[in-house]
């Protein structure tokens, strides 16, 4: 991976980005700036927000207090989101970057604590010369992506109007608080007094991914999480993940990875 490829920022001045830069921006505010202005449409006093900027666009990035930092600037070329592992990631350049309106995510607080966690190992990683330094950096950006389209809030980018899109919000929502509960989509569509199969329209018309798949997502996020963040025995994360046996949570883990939980964890103790 070449040294151009990522690049991490804090935010403690103002920065313009020209669509000649061919580069996409991530820009993760965690304490008030002055605004953002993309294309000459300006944000005022944005706080605790993602802002995906596509690399077509103009923008302006309106520091706050001087030398004081606010949050990350990170910016990614092409090539790094056509990687394997990103490409895969419900939450793509297709859907982030490509949309006629600037995606704006707000964070819950638990969300924004663990996203300056990876803003801040992948700002330390690019400083270092440690082996195997870009299999880790495209980890920890797709641990990123995976946080992002998990606990985001769609509504920003969604028409207020559109029945569908309100559908998946709820249905994300309701998942978000029930996950432990059930891991069934016919579950869920009944809380939303609708067919599973109209449920899985709505998904795929609004998100163009499978009903089943928003489960399968927050499970691994959840899992992801607790193997890297906590001392709990996979057998205790698989309770509380609502698994009926741990076989099973490592089946569905292994599954969906490619690794087992055990190994998962090892890899992110080293």
């Amino acid at each position: 991976m070449k040294n151009d490829t990522i690049n991490i920022s804090q935010i403690v001045k103002n920065v313009y980005h020209s669509s000649k830069d061919f580069k996409y921006a991530v820009c993760w505010i965690k304490d008030e700036i002055k605004g953002i202005e993309v294309n000459n449409v300006l944000y005022k006093n944005i706080s605790n927000s993602i802002f995906f900027l596509d690399n077509k666009v103009d923008w302006k990035l309106y520091a706050g207090k001087k030398g004081i930092n606010s949050g990350y600037l990170l910016e990614l070329s092409p090539q790094v989101l056509s990687n394997p592992l990103l490409s895969k990631l419900h939450i793509n350049k297709v859907r982030l970057f490509n949309s006629e309106t600037i995606p704006l995510f707000k964070l819950s607080p638990g969300i924004e604590i663990r996203t300056q966690a990876i803003l801040e190992m992948i700002d330390e990683l690019l400083g270092s010369h440690l082996n195997n330094k870009e299999d880790a950096l495209i980890s920890l950006l797709n641990t990123f992506f995976v946080y992002c389209d998990g606990q985001c809030n769609i509504k920003s980018i969604i028409e207020k109007n559109h029945t569908k899109a309100n559908i998946v919000y709820d249905y994300k929502q309701l998942v978000d608080k029930n996950i432990v509960r059930s891991h069934e989509v016919a579950f869920y569509a009944s809380h939303l007094n609708i067919s599973s199969k109209y449920l899985n329209e709505c998904v795929q018309e609004v998100l163009r991914v499978s009903s089943k798949s928003i489960i399968i997502e927050q499970l691994l996020i959840r899992s992801r999480h607790a193997l890297k963040f906590t001392n709990k025995t996979i057998k205790e994360i698989s309770y509380d993940l609502g698994f009926s046996t741990p076989d099973y949570f490592s089946y569905f883990f292994k599954t969906n990875t490619g690794v087992n939980p055990s190994e998962m964890r090892k890899s992110s103790s080293s």
